[in-house]
């Protein structure tokens, strides 16, 4: 009641009901990829967006995630990135026997493995390989070729470079490929990887960050 709750929890809460409501076969991880892969990442003067506190700074991927909602693009956003709620437990393993007991296992695998609608690589020391599945939602025959910028110090390759649906292939897996370019203690870089098919977009945000060792001031 006193420091009040961010607006932007009402204005998702109700584009996402609009969304379900438009396509009720949607799951909350399309939902969500719908809103993030169609955001705008500049302001509606088509100005850099800035982040709130003083002093003011050029806003990055962790002050706005996707970008600015756009919710006539995420109505149609093309392709989605789904998840199957299973999938959580590859990367957690809890288990909850009562409210108030809950197990969870060490993560067997990095979350940046997970078909989430970003990618975020906290030690890229080494290169590393991705992988990413997209869902055609849209025209059943389309073609879609990918953009990549890289974040600063970064090698990004996406493979396939193009991806081709039509009424029977609607699902298509493609590669991402990161590597430093050189050997040291950075801070998180920021880039993206967008599907193009004429003025569609589908674009989602990369941020990396190339290490040699953990420094707790790093990481605290």
């Amino acid at each position: 009641m006193y420091s009040g709750t961010s607006m932007a929890a009402p204005h998702v809460a109700g584009i996402v009901a609009l969304l379900k409501a438009l396509h009720q076969d949607w799951s909350p991880a399309v939902i969500k990829s719908a809103i993030i892969t169609t955001a705008h990442v500049t302001d509606e003067r088509d100005m850099p967006i800035l982040a709130e506190g003083v002093l003011r700074k050029m806003a990055d991927p962790f002050d706005y995630g996707g970008g600015n909602i756009n919710p006539d693009g995420a109505a149609d956003p093309g392709l989605v990135y789904d998840i199957d709620p299973r999938d959580y437990n590859r990367f957690f393993g809890c288990t909850i026997v009562r409210r108030t007991n809950v197990s969870c296992d060490a993560t067997a695998l990095p979350a940046y493995h997970l078909n989430l609608p970003s990618i975020a690589v906290p030690e890229l020391r080494r290169p590393i390989t991705v992988w990413r599945t997209v869902t055609n939602v849209g025209e059943a025959n389309s073609v879609y070729h990918a953009k990549v910028q890289s974040p600063a110090g970064v090698r990004i390759k996406v493979e396939p470079p193009m991806l081709v649906f039509d009424a029977t292939n609607r699902v298509h897996s493609f590669k991402v490929k990161l590597s430093p370019m050189w050997r040291l203690q950075g801070d998180y870089t920021f880039g993206s990887i967008t599907w193009r098919k004429d003025q569609k977009t589908v674009r989602i945000p990369v941020a990396a960050r190339m290490t040699i060792q953990d420094f707790y001031a790093d990481v605290a």
